[in-house]
């Protein structure tokens, strides 16, 4: 934009230098002077002119370049930069206080709030922003996005805000755990500890190829090595809750899978997101075209694995409890019917959770997770991956 400016000032013989004119944009960027021509006008003078000799000059450019600037107003100026309407709309975000969202009332139940959002589609022609009723943003509707509601249904927002969501609607891209990453903290590393504890019926020992050449080579004859098996034989089965609320925790789910994956021999990862549904998935880049359906793997894996799931639990009740509650799709079934066939199905299971003990009681989605695994929700602590073992066991 000022580039033509910067031209001029050259041209009319101003000695202006490249670190000059970078140190007025940098002046702009952090905003010493915002839609006041005058004050432009001297932020200009005062970073790129040097000698008072060559004021004139830079008065001459800045007329050949702004003529008619000071009748410029600020909605002029809106215009004309055409600015992106996810930026004003980011500005006009909602924000209340905690009196004003008291006042906000929810539609009442998760069934009422679908109907609503159907009549809404069906009713909408344009957008709108702030208000109360319809599809849009920086307002108290239900539906749509950067306002507020007690129950709703997110559209078209990056990330959560309020965790108030009752319905994601929106395609999100998860990126996988690396299990080549080397443990960070000393908890985990004391905990793996414990995790060695889980079998003792692998064999006590294994083939140690290196040390079966070395001692041939050594006596000129076939001399078998033998040493301990180093990792256990149980067989884990891991579902890994992925994006959303989880991402805070990645650091410490790859630490965990690094450590899973190295220790144990039979051990199958799975994701989902929030609850466990019809499907879930290897691959997070392909978790929409390369599903695995749950009930296959219910069939699949039989009942001496030992089951885990990692997450913080923390969801809208409805994805738990009711059909089409899930957060990016309409499922069939509840999430909670899901989980109780993954407890059937596998007696030694486990919920690890992330979230600190303390905190659990103050989200009601993880008193239900808790009341399907009885006894079986631990935390991600030394403490609790102990207790964990004791139940597995």
């Amino acid at each position: 934009m000022f580039l033509p400016f910067f031209q001029a000032l050259r041209k009319e013989g101003v000695p202006v230098s490249l670190r000059e004119y970078l140190a007025f944009l940098e002046g702009l960027a952090v905003g010493l002077v915002t839609y006041d021509a005058e004050g432009f006008y001297h932020l200009g003078r005062l970073t790129m002119v040097k000698d008072e000799r060559h004021i004139d000059r830079y008065d001459r450019a800045f007329s050949h370049s702004f003529n008619g600037l000071d009748i410029v107003s600020e909605a002029d100026v809106l215009q004309a930069l055409d600015l992106p309407a996810a930026w004003l709309e980011k500005l006009a975000e909602k924000h209340l206080t905690a009196e004003e969202r008291a006042a906000v009332e929810a539609l009442g139940g998760f069934d009422k709030l679908m109907e609503t959002l159907k009549q809404r589609l069906a009713e909408q022609k344009d957008r709108h922003q702030g208000g109360n009723k319809w599809i849009g943003t920086a307002g108290t509707s239900p539906f749509g996005a950067y306002g507020y509601n007690p129950e709703g249904v997110r559209i078209g927002q990056d990330q959560s805000r309020h965790q108030r969501a009752v319905k994601v609607w929106d395609k999100r891209e998860f990126r996988n755990l690396d299990d080549q990453v080397e443990l960070g903290t000393r908890n985990i590393k004391v905990a793996l500890r414990r995790l060695r504890k889980w079998a003792r019926t692998g064999a006590a020992e294994e083939l140690d190829l290196d040390g079966t050449i070395r001692a041939t080579a050594e006596h000129g004859w076939l001399d078998v090595q033998v040493r301990p098996e180093r990792r256990n034989a149980v067989k884990v089965l891991i579902f890994f809750d992925i994006g959303g609320s989880m991402d805070p925790y990645v650091k410490v789910m790859e630490e965990l899978f690094s450590a899973a994956r190295a220790e144990f021999k039979h051990l199958v990862p799975f994701y989902f997101h929030n609850c466990l549904y019809e499907g879930v998935w290897r691959d997070n880049a392909r978790r929409w075209d390369a599903q695995t359906a749950t009930a296959e793997v219910l069939r699949s894996y039989g009942t001496d694995y030992k089951c885990i799931f990692v997450g913080d639990a923390s969801m809208s009740p409805y994805e738990i409890l009711h059909p089409g509650g899930a957060s990016e799709h309409w499922n069939a079934e509840s999430g909670q019917t899901w989980l109780q066939r993954a407890c059937d199905r596998w007696p030694n299971h486990l919920w690890i959770n992330p979230v600190p003990e303390a905190h659990w009681g103050y989200t009601q989605s993880i008193r239900l997770i808790g009341q399907i695994f009885p006894g079986r929700m631990v935390p991600m602590t030394l403490d609790g991956i102990s207790r964990g073992i004791k139940a597995l066991r």
